[in-house]
C-alpha cells in the first residue's frame, strides 16, 4: 500500500472512530440525564416537588407487570385501583387459588380481595388477550400482529371501566410546553392520574415502546418521575420533561406515542 494511500486510511478510521465515539458519547450523557429514584439526588428531587399528589396513591397500589406485553394492563390496574380504593365492586381474580385452598375454611369465606388485576382490565377492553400476546387482527383495514396496547387501545380499555380520559398524541405540531402544562396540573390535582406512552430507546434506554403512570415533577429540574411498571429492569427514574417528549414523538403501529390524562368519574 502506497503512503497517501495508508494516509487516507487512517484519515478515514479516525472519522470513523471520533464519530462512534460522539455516538456513545451522547447516548451516556443522554442516560445520565436519567437519574434514579432510589438515588439521593432522586429522594431530593421528590421531597421538594410540589407537583407529586398522584404519588402516595400510585405507589401504595404499584405492582410491576407480569409479562412482556402487560405494560399497558398493569398501568391501567395500578391507577383504577388507585382512584377507587374502597372499591368493593371491583372484580375478584380466583386465578391464583387451587382447589384445595379452601378445603379448611367455612363455605362462606371468600379468600379474594375486590381488586383490579392485569388480566381482568384486559377483559373490559376491545383488545383480546390473544391479541394483545400477538394474534393478527385487521387494523385500518390491514392484517397485522399487535402484541400490546397501542395508546389509543389503552384510552378505550380504561373508558370502557368508566373513568374519564384525555388522549394527547404527540407528533411534530404538539408543543413542548402545551405537554408540560397538562401533566404538571394533572400531577397537582388528588384524583387525577398520567399515564404516558414512549420509545425506550429515544429516550437512553435499551428496548422498544413502554407505557408506564407518572408519579411527580420536580420543577428545579423539569423532570417527571417515571414509576417504571417493570422495575427490576428498568428501576423508578426522574426523566426531562424534553426528554421524554422525544421518547413520546415516535412511531408506533399506525401512529405516534403520547399521553392519557385520567379522571375517576
Amino acid at each position: 500500500m502506497s503512503l497517501l494511500a495508508r494516509i487516507a486510511s487512517a484519515v478515514l478510521l479516525a472519522g470513523v472512530l471520533h464519530t462512534a465515539l460522539a455516538r456513545d458519547e451522547a447516548v451516556s450523557i443522554h442516560v445520565q440525564m436519567l437519574v434514579p429514584f432510589a438515588s439521593a439526588e432522586g429522594l431530593d428531587r421528590l421531597g421538594r416537588a410540589t407537583a407529586k399528589s398522584d404519588f402516595a396513591p400510585l405507589a401504595n397500589q404499584f405492582e410491576a407487570q407480569a409479562t412482556i406485553a402487560y405494560c399497558g394492563p398493569t398501568s391501567a390496574a395500578i391507577v383504577l385501583n388507585a382512584s377507587r380504593p374502597q372499591d368493593m365492586g371491583a372484580p375478584r381474580d380466583r386465578s391464583r387459588l387451587h382447589p384445595a385452598d379452601a378445603q379448611y375454611l367455612p363455605k362462606s369465606q371468600e379468600l379474594t380481595v375486590p381488586r383490579h388485576t392485569q388480566e381482568s382490565v384486559i377483559a373490559m377492553g376491545k383488545k383480546t388477550r390473544a391479541q394483545v400476546f400477538g394474534e393478527p387482527s385487521t387494523i385500518n383495514g390491514k392484517v397485522l400482529r399487535d402484541g400490546g396496547y397501542q395508546l389509543r387501545q389503552l384510552d378505550e380499555m380504561l373508558q370502557a371501566h368508566k373513568v374519564a380520559t384525555h388522549l394527547v398524541i404527540v407528533d411534530a405540531m404538539t408543543s413542548e410546553d402545551d405537554i408540560r402544562k397538562d401533566l404538571v396540573d394533572n400531577l397537582s390535582r388528588a384524583g387525577d392520574f398520567v399515564i404516558v406512552n414512549y420509545r425506550r430507546e429515544a429516550v437512553g434506554q435499551s428496548g422498544g415502546g413502554h407505557i408506564s403512570p407518572l408519579g411527580a415533577y420536580d420543577a428545579a429540574t423539569d423532570s417527571v418521575l417515571i414509576l417504571d411498571v417493570n422495575p427490576s429492569h428498568y428501576p423508578w427514574v426522574w426523566m426531562p420533561i424534553p426528554t421524554l417528549v422525544k421518547g413520546m414523538r415516535t412511531r408506533d403501529v399506525i401512529e405516534n406515542r403520547g399521553y392519557i390524562l385520567v379522571q375517576s368519574r
